[in-house]
């Protein structure tokens, strides 16, 4: 009977020993999947964005939209992406649109809305370390974030949107 308790008693140790290091594990993946998010769901300053077929490099500056044709608060905003689109054009400021759809649609959702843009890919809005729409970024030269909003915008952040073009 001594040894059949010993045998519980290590038996119980070990599966608290490994419910632990789970535990730990869990914490550590949880962590270092976040570490480059900045804080809100913002995707990091500083980020590299990668896009199939563009160049960063043709302008200082450029303004990407990460949207859905299912978001909501993208068709909302679509008065503010006219007059941001508008804005970054007097500006020489190049404009990408990107989302998950295919392009035929995601060109007919922009210019149901009145926001046609020449510029639309198709992507994973993850590819680009966007967790949620709209996304507005501004991409650098270098293809890094310089600065990222997310979510319909108020009025005051709207405008931060727009002194960052000029």
């Amino acid at each position: 009977m001594n040894s059949w308790a010993k045998r519980v008693e290590v038996a119980t140790n070990i599966a608290i020993l490994c419910a632990f290091i789970m535990v730990v594990a869990l914490a550590a993946q949880r962590l270092l999947s976040t570490r480059g998010n900045a804080h809100n769901g913002e995707p990091a300053i500083g980020a590299r964005v990668t896009l199939a077929g563009v160049d960063w490099s043709k302008a200082d500056r450029t303004l990407v939209l990460a949207l859905s044709t299912t978001c909501h608060f993208c068709s909302e905003s679509a008065p503010f992406y006219k007059r941001l689109l508008t804005d970054a054009s007097s500006h020489g400021v190049p404009a990408w649109a990107v989302l998950p759809q295919p392009i035929d649609s995601s060109r007919a959702y922009l210019t149901g809305l009145g926001v046609p843009l020449p510029n639309v890919l198709q992507s994973s809005l993850g590819e680009i370390d966007v967790a949620g729409t709209p996304t507005l970024l501004i991409v650098d030269a270098r293809g890094k974030v310089q600065k990222a909003w997310v979510g319909k915008l108020a009025a005051d952040r709207e405008e931060q949107v727009m002194a960052a073009l000029r």
